[in-house]
């Protein structure tokens, strides 16, 4: 079993990238393409507490879905949880678990810090 998770967009560059820099390592992996496989609510809460982070810091805040949706207003984790798990683009990408931590690897550097833990 794979002992690092992608949750992958294959459209996005910088998941591309972190993909590319983990094949390039020989890094066992789980790749997750996760638009095509959404995640639960626990899921989620599972990731950001891994993340270390809120709800809406793993937002992609420019998206047009999270402006028609109005969650710039919405204080409420949950509905901020719930809102990615009915429109899953909102997830910011791409992001690496290694057992119980988890980076979004934007900048790539947050990656290589992962896997020298």
């Amino acid at each position: 079993m794979a002992n690092i998770t992608i949750w992958h967009n294959p459209r996005c560059s910088k998941s591309r990238n972190a993909l590319k820099f983990l094949e390039e390592k020989g890094v066992d992996m789980e790749v997750v393409k996760y638009l095509d496989t959404p995640h639960t609510k626990e899921e989620i809460k599972e990731i950001l507490q891994k993340l270390g982070i809120s709800a809406r810091e793993l937002m992609r805040t420019k998206e047009a879905i999270y402006k028609e949706l109005g969650l710039k207003d919405v204080d409420d984790e949950e509905k901020l949880i719930e809102a990615m798990v009915e429109h899953p683009k909102l997830i910011e990408r791409p992001i690496i678990i290694k057992g119980d931590k988890a980076v979004i690897a934007r900048p790539i550097e947050n990656l290589e810090k992962l896997l020298e833990d």
